[in-house]
């Protein structure tokens, strides 16, 4: 009988972290790609560009109630059997939105694409961080999570680009391949890690109801949520206020991909070091960023710069906050680490909400990065009151062993 692995003693821990990687270069691609192909299949399945919106709202959605609902039903899955599954998942409902012959099957498939992000990123952090020491579990994250950042320098510019030239269609047959591809990588490098202690539904949903998770998942909504108010409406504010050109925008997309890469990198380092620190500073230097963006705009290579620096800041607290999840939720680490991508979500929609409501008043193009800086303060406020209940626990504990 084969015995199960235990952490750090596989050869093959780096290329097994690669493996799961790729599963984030296809969800990245499929997710942000649709905002650059949305005029293409707009017109092909007959909607109008406000319409069509509603396909990258029904993905948001989807990542929303699959992360925490997918995640608890495979609970008691062998996690790199649950990895593949959800690889296998998001390779079949790509291909259905490729195939989709009306708008409003493609707004259901692109729903169903959404269902695997969460529950697929919470599994392979998960399954990442037992095949290393547990001091080196927020790198071994960032290392799968460096998929979804890689996506947004290489997968999104290179769909949008097949798209264009191939019909938008394309794009989501080439997510649909490399998820086969991550198929294939897991089964082959991926080592069978179990769990001492088998999963269960009720063990995961114990995550729950603690305390810690639902104000980290805080932390997550409003910290990111400044990032995508600014993201959402850079295309106007690079065209309209800093005077770049259409064919212009991807590469100052690019510079923000490369920034996410770069910060979730070093984010991952200085997690292992200082996790509440790195989330603190991380936030703190992201409101300072989107404040500057809003100042300097006009000038091309101060808006680029900008863009690197809040990328680079946000990111950086990706893989504290992300074990943070997954320590918050304890007996439910798979589904606390899946929760990360539903308040990502949850960010997504509310940058995307506040800025459309400045911008619908009148405030000007710059308004949402103004107006925005506030949720990385209120992601620092809400960081604060998880420090002091984490430190009231512990007080409370060493009273109780005393």
């Amino acid at each position: 009988m084969k015995k199960p692995l235990t952490p750090d003693h596989s050869p093959t821990t780096g290329p097994a972290l690669a493996a799961m990687a790729l599963g984030g270069l296809a969800i990245g691609t499929t997710e942000f790609a649709s905002m650059g192909l949305l005029p293409a299949f707009a017109a092909d399945l007959g909607a109008t560009v406000p319409e069509a919106g509603t396909a990258i709202s029904a993905y948001a959605l989807g990542v929303v109630v699959g992360a925490p609902v997918l995640a608890v039903l495979g609970a008691r899955w062998p996690r790199k059997h649950l990895v593949l599954a959800l690889a296998g998942a998001l390779a079949l409902t790509n291909l259905a939105s490729a195939l989709a012959p009306d708008f409003g099957t493609f707004v259901v498939t692109r729903f169903l694409a959404g269902l695997p992000h969460g529950a697929y990123f919470g599994t392979a952090s998960v399954l990442a961080a037992s095949l290393v020491p547990r001091e080196r579990r927020p790198r071994a994250i960032a290392t799968v999570m460096s998929g979804l950042m890689i996506a947004n320098i290489v997968g999104v510019p290179g769909a949008t680009w097949l798209g264009q030239a191939a019909g938008w269609s394309a794009a989501y047959l080439t997510v649909a391949g490399v998820a086969v591809v991550t198929m294939l990588a897991v089964w082959r490098l991926v080592p069978d890690v179990r769990d001492e202690v088998r999963g269960s539904v009720l063990r995961e949903l114990t995550a729950l109801r603690r305390g810690q998770v639902w104000i980290t998942m805080a932390v997550i909504a409003t910290g990111f949520g400044g990032s995508f108010a600014v993201y959402s409406y850079v295309t106007p504010v690079l065209t309209e206020v800093t005077g770049m050109a259409a064919t212009a925008v991807p590469l100052a997309l690019a510079v923000f991909g490369v920034g996410m890469t770069l910060g979730n990198q070093v984010g991952g380092r200085l997690a292992e070091a200082a996790p509440v620190r790195t989330i603190a500073g991380g936030l703190a230097a992201a409101a300072v960023s989107m404040a500057l963006f809003a100042l300097t705009a006009s000038s091309a290579v101060f808006a680029l710069l900008g863009l690197f620096a809040l990328a680079f800041t946000t990111t950086a607290t990706t893989p504290a906050l992300a074990t943070r999840l997954m320590d918050a939720g304890r007996e439910g680490p798979t589904l606390g680490a899946a929760l990360h991508h539903a308040a990502f979500n949850v960010a997504n929609a509310l940058g995307a909400a506040l800025g459309g409501l400045v911008l619908a008043a009148g405030w000007g193009w710059t308004s949402p990065a103004a107006v925005a800086t506030v949720l990385p303060l209120l992601g620092l406020t809400a960081l604060w009151v998880a420090v002091r209940m984490e430190r009231a626990e512990r007080r409370g504990e060493l009273a109780l062993a005393a």
